[in-house]
Parts: structure tokens; sequence; C-alpha cells
């Protein structure tokens, strides 16, 4: 049998038909030396916020540090609880607590991985003030739903929107309906710096002059500090990539949803596969399937050198970080359903049908 290496993102095949421009931006900060705050910083700001339908982008140092600042943005903090999936990455725990709030979990709807709405009203408190709806592996959550619960109880909405790039929802494009929403500029997102980088949509003026704040020592003007703000600035160079990459973004889209009906058309009846939720558009920053007997599965493809990966094998309740938050096996029974059966298969614009087709054939000829 010809094997043949099906990488699970190729960044090579992405960067090259784009090297030169990349180049020419690299070469063209090195001459004006703005490298913290430049100009190129402000502009791709400007960019994306017109691209999600916002008012304000805010590009702050990474993901984690988009979601925290939001948060921080609009007041969440000690003493207050904040909803949020427990199927999600670490990241959004990660900054509940570091704004001193706590987290609350909730179960996950199990056709699209992404947070049950009707799980959420069952967790609000007196102390609730946020819920983040995580938008994930690029399909947007019911937001229709969180929304209204959220004005039913006077609640901050902050979208994690880190692994939905371009996603709509009903027409909008996630990152522009709830309060703010945090992007991470991870290598791998769809959209992808070349190193870390993040960034906060907003329609609120007030929230977006905070961030700007927060983000840069909480100074409006050299060494005179407003607030007590951090570090954490989106590079110049990151951005000026960026800009370079987002025109593209709609299309490399719309590239995976072509590969994930393709998976969907030969996988049917041999796995589990994603299905979009109506009125939602799926960007397919991941495709996750599910399996019974997915070490098997793992162990087959590799041997065919197909890469996979596990997003995410322990849920966030779950995390030995999370232990003093006191939840136990059995207390999110869909999302613990899921996790040892989720499998990512290869997923990125520039896959071709012979890859496709060779990770398919490698599943579906796999003994039952």
């Amino acid at each position: 049998m010809t094997t043949m290496q099906v990488p699970f993102v190729d960044l090579r095949a992405q960067h090259a038909p784009l090297n030169d421009a990349i180049e020419r931006a690299v070469r063209e900060l090195m001459t004006r030396g703005d490298f913290i705050m430049g100009a190129a910083v402000e502009r791709f700001e400007t960019e994306y916020a017109a691209f999600i339908g916002a008012r304000h982008a805010v590009g702050v140092g990474t993901g984690l540090a988009a979601i925290e600042l939001a948060l921080r943005a609009f007041d969440v903090g000690a003493g207050d609880e904040v909803i949020a999936p427990a199927n999600t990455f670490i990241a959004t725990v990660l900054a509940i607590l570091a704004v001193g709030a706590t987290p609350v979990f909730v179960d996950m709807d199990a056709a699209s991985y992404g947070i049950d709405p009707s799980a959420i009203r069952a967790a609000i408190t007196s102390r609730t003030k946020a819920i983040v709806p995580v938008h994930l592996y690029g399909q947007p959550v019911d937001l229709d739903a969180v929304l209204a619960i959220a004005a039913r109880h006077n609640l901050i909405v902050i979208e994690d929107a880190a692994q939905a790039h371009g996603a709509r929802y009903k027409g909008k494009r996630a990152g522009s309906m709830g309060h703010a929403a945090a992007f991470s500029f991870y290598p791998s997102k769809n959209l992808g710096a070349i190193g870390d980088g993040g960034i906060i949509t907003t329609s609120d003026d007030r929230a977006a002059a905070r961030l700007r704040l927060l983000r840069n020592y909480g100074q409006r003007v050299k060494y005179y500090h407003a607030i007590a703000g951090t570090n954490s600035r989106l590079d110049t160079l990151q951005a000026q990539v960026l800009s370079i990459k987002l025109p593209h973004l709609d299309g490399w889209n719309a590239a995976r949803r072509t590969h994930a009906d393709a998976y969907a058309a030969r996988l049917h009846g041999h796995v589990q596969t994603p299905v979009a939720s109506a009125g939602g558009e799926h960007i397919y920053h991941l495709y996750v399937i599910e399996t019974a007997n997915r070490a098997a599965l793992e162990q087959r493809l590799r041997a065919r050198e197909i890469q996979s990966g596990i997003h995410y094998p322990v849920p966030a309740h779950l995390q030995e970080a999370c232990a003093s938050l006191g939840y136990q096996p059995g207390d999110f029974p869909v999302t613990e359903a899921a996790a040892p059966r989720i499998l990512s298969l290869p997923m990125f614009a520039e896959l071709t049908t012979s890859q496709i087709d060779y990770v398919c054939e490698a599943i579906v000829s796999m003994p039952a």
C-alpha cells in the first residue's frame, strides 16, 4: 500500500503564495522600526472591525488576554460568577479565573458541541454577571437563545470566538452580537498570525476606550496611568501579516466547508460527522468526528502517516486546575460522553481531494 503524509494543518501551504508579501512587510517594518503599537496595528483593527461588523477592534497579545480584558472592560471581577461551557479549551476558564470571578460550567449541546442554552437558566444565581458562549470548532452557538436569556437577567455576553473567524449566525458575523468578543490569532487558526496575537471586537464605545487603556499599562499618555492596566499589545509585525491574510479569509473558509462536505459524504455511516446548526455558517476550524473506537482509529491513521488531534480529551470541569471548583465526574453527562469519542481529522483550506480520499479510505476500510 502506498502511503501519503497528511498533516493536521499545513501552514507552509497557506503561506507559500503569500511569502513575497509577508517578506516585503517584514522588510518595511525593519526600515520603519515601529515594532510596538505601530500604524499597522490601528489599520488592521479598522479592517477587522469592518469585517466583523463591530464599531471597534482592539488588538491584544493573545486570545486568552482577549477574553480576560473583555471581562475586565465590563467590570466582571471578584465575587461574580461567569457561566461557560464545560466543553471548551482551558483559556476560556483561565480568563474568568484571572479576573477573580468564578466559572460556573454548563453542559454542551450534543449536536453542535457548543453551550446548551437550555442549561444556562438553571445555572444563573444572584451572583451571575456574565455568560461566555464559545463558538467551538468554528460553529456559532445559538446566540438568539443566549442573548435572550442574558437580556432577561441583565447579563454581559462575551463571545469566545477564538475558533470562529468569519463564521456567521443568521447572516451576522460571530463577534458582532455580544457585548464584546474575543479572538485568537494563534498560527493554526483560520486567520492566524506568525506568532501569538488576539483581538477584541465590540460596539460599546466605553468598553473600547477602556480596553485601549487596559492593554497598554492603563495609560492615555505615556507615563500617565489612568487605571491599573497590563501589557498585552498586538505586535505591529503580526498586524501587518494579518492584514495580508484577511482578504483571503472568506475564501479559505469556503474551501474548508467544501472539504467538510467531502468528508461527510465519504464517512457517512462509518463515524459520526459534524452537523451544521440551522442558521449558522460553520467555518470548520476543526473537523471533529465521533467514534467508539478512537484509540484504534488513531493508531490506524498514525500508521498511515495521517495526523489527527483530540479537542479536548479532558472536559474543563474535570481539569486538575479546576479541582477547587468542586465539580465531579457525571456533572455534565453530554460533554463527558463525547470526550472519549471525539477525534479531529486534518482540516485546512489547502487540503487536496487526494488527501481527503486517503484519510477517508483509512477510516472506512477499518475492520469493525
